[in-house]
């Protein structure tokens, strides 16, 4: 195992990372923004290096600097936590070239299952489900992108190569707008990304958003954790998610985590990752692969009682996966409300200094937070500052206690989204379930 790992992220997160460092008896080297000076991991951690200024291009997205933080604290390994350059190929390739284990993925398959034209086609070659769409990019001939169009069907959504982030995609309902859209999600891609590349994909029109939570060593080895369901989504970013995702039977479970499985060994995956589909009518379709571990993780290992952290740690350093498929049993029931600093209806950021807060506790209360009373939220970076999680022995008890902890939490000095988690999980169409990735925008435009 590690002597010493190097934390290449922040906020929850690092602290997320630092906490599974202390179990296994690592140090954590935690590097931190001029903005991020007084957060309480930079505190807690056992050695700190300020990485630069609050922009990001400057501090945690500069490869240079954090190469040379692993060398001058000694660390041996850098995890990359779940933001910033967790899926960067470039990143993973210039740590293991200076020397360091980079813990996650190879550069290889991070590459591959970024660019998101390889990755269906790896899937299709797995066996694992997809979309129906264009067999790779789409070509420059306007009338041969018609023709694809109508093979596919319409509504059809044009995506960019390297997109993400629910960037760079566009929906096109009929075949009058297909090549004025082509030409502009082309145009965006190319400034967002700098790719032009794009793809077609059937539009679903009513999916859900099942994930499927995967652990895989270098040997071989590889299991499903189950899934989650991150349906409730604001402009393509999740708010609330559960697993396991109602309504999904154990057959339709064994199915599809089986197809990752297979999937994992082909790429030769190693490390935690993250299968996302859509699912409509009984059928999964698969959207892309995370190769980093997720904000969600948590509500995986409350219902399976694995670490996924410190799976990770195991495997980077090079032992086998700790666990068969046989040893993974799902129990209960798990919700996680990620807590934001922003108005709960507007959606505009509220930076600023915690005046006092308050989290909840209690039998089956998880909070993951960075913040506490007298902390500054900066400006600079993803709004959120706590997951709460809860878990109880079926999705109603989960719901009740949910409902509990966030009554119990508080913030002073800053607006949170706290009350609309209130708001959504007592409103009957989230209590029944199995909603789409439409609903909650059309419960808050409903709303108005």
């Amino acid at each position: 195992m590690f002597e010493k790992v190097l934390i290449a992220n922040r906020g929850e997160i690092a602290l997320r990372v630092q906490r599974a460092c202390r179990e296994l008896g690592i140090k954590s080297v935690v590097i931190y923004s001029e903005a991020d000076r007084d957060a309480k991991y930079v505190k807690l951690a056992d050695e700190a290096v300020c990485i630069g200024p609050a922009r990001s291009a400057q501090s945690y997205l500069n490869i240079p600097s954090l190469i040379a933080a692993c060398e001058i604290t000694n660390a041996q390994a850098v995890h990359p936590g779940f933001g910033f350059l967790s899926e960067n190929a470039e990143f993973a390739r210039r740590v293991e070239e200076s020397g360091f284990v980079f813990i996650g993925p190879r550069p290889d398959a991070i590459a591959t299952m970024g660019d998101k034209v390889k990755a269906k086609e790896a899937m299709i070659k797995a066996g694992v489900p997809v979309v129906p769409g264009s067999e790779g990019e789409l070509p420059n001939d306007d009338n041969a992108v018609i023709e694809i169009a109508r093979k596919v069907g319409y509504p059809v959504i044009i995506k960019a190569v390297s997109g993400g982030g629910g960037r760079g995609m566009r929906v096109v309902h009929e075949e009058s707008e297909l090549i004025n859209a082509l030409e502009i999600t082309r145009s965006e891609a190319l400034a967002g990304f700098g790719n032009a590349a794009v793809y077609m994909e059937r539009y679903l029109t009513t999916p859900r958003h099942i994930e499927i939570q995967i652990l895989a060593d270098e040997y071989g080895n590889a299991i499903y954790l189950g899934e989650r369901d991150c349906s409730m989504q604001r402009r393509h970013q999740k708010v609330i998610e559960e697993a396991p995702a109602p309504g999904i039977t154990p057959e339709e479970r064994r199915k599809i985590g089986e197809a990752c499985v297979a999937a994992c060994k082909l790429i030769r995956y190693r490390g935690a990752g993250t299968f996302e589909f859509l699912y409509e009518n009984g059928e999964f379709f698969f959207i892309e692969m995370n190769t980093r571990v997720q904000v969600e993780h948590t509500i995986t290992e409350m219902i399976t009682g694995i670490d996924i952290v410190k799976e990770q740690l195991y495997i980077a350093s090079g032992e086998k996966l700790r666990y068969t498929q046989d040893d993974v049993n799902l129990k209960g029931h798990s919700i996680q409300c990620r807590v934001n600093a922003e108005d709960p209806f507007t959606f505009v950021p509220s930076p600023g200094k915690i005046e006092s807060c308050h989290f909840a506790g209690g039998n089956g209360v998880r909070v993951d937070s960075h913040v506490y009373a007298g902390y500054s939220v900066p400006p600079y970076y993803d709004s959120m500052i706590a997951k709460l999680i809860v878990h109880g022995e079926d999705r109603q008890t989960a719901i009740n206690k949910m409902l509990g902890a966030l009554k119990e939490t508080s913030f002073a000095g800053i607006k949170t989204n706290i009350p609309l988690h209130q708001e959504m999980l007592e409103e009957r169409g989230f209590v029944e379930g199995g909603q789409s990735i439409h609903y909650l925008e059309g419960y808050l435009k409903n709303r108005k």
